[in-house]
């Protein structure tokens, strides 16, 4: 199975919109890492995201890029301040290529849990708006990651 957390793209200020969507510059920079992400074969069968409005809307720039047949939903558990022991618990046994796409601190202290334990940071911490493949063989025991995608910041 094989995992790919992504951090939403740049999103306005709530000073300029509470809602927070997606930058413009935002919205491009999704655009291409969705792309780099299924020119390395992602093609996840179930994308989730938290509902929040930026990561639904990334979530939907990486569907249509990836795998527009995969199921394509928001789902509990991806909150900022969630804890990630929670997706943790729900990722074991899953046998499908999956796709989260969630917030910090979430994602960084779920990639943390998921490589070590949360016993040791994560030596290159996790890309803001970027993406991390995570492979696992024993149904979501241990996890190595396999590649990343860092995503430069908008001008």
């Amino acid at each position: 199975m094989t995992l790919y957390l992504v951090h939403h793209a740049d999103a306005v200020d709530s000073l300029v919109d509470p809602r927070r969507p997606l930058s413009t510059l935002g919205r491009l920079a999704a655009e291409r890492a969705a792309a780099q992400t299924a020119a390395r074969g992602a093609q996840p069968s179930v994308v989730w995201h938290s509902g929040k409005l930026r990561a639904r809307q990334t979530a939907e720039i990486f569907w249509r890029a990836c795998n527009p047949l995969a199921e394509c939903s928001a789902t509990r558990d991806l909150q900022p301040g969630d804890p990630p022991s929670w997706m943790r618990d729900r990722l074991r046994g899953e046998s499908r290529d999956m796709m989260i796409v969630g917030h910090f601190p979430h994602l960084p202290a779920l990639l943390a849990m998921l490589l070590t334990d949360g016993e040791a940071p994560v030596p290159q911490g996790f890309p803001p708006h970027g993406v991390v493949a995570l492979s696992t063989s024993d149904q979501g025991a241990s996890w190595s990651e396999v590649w990343r995608i860092h995503v430069p910041a908008p001008a």
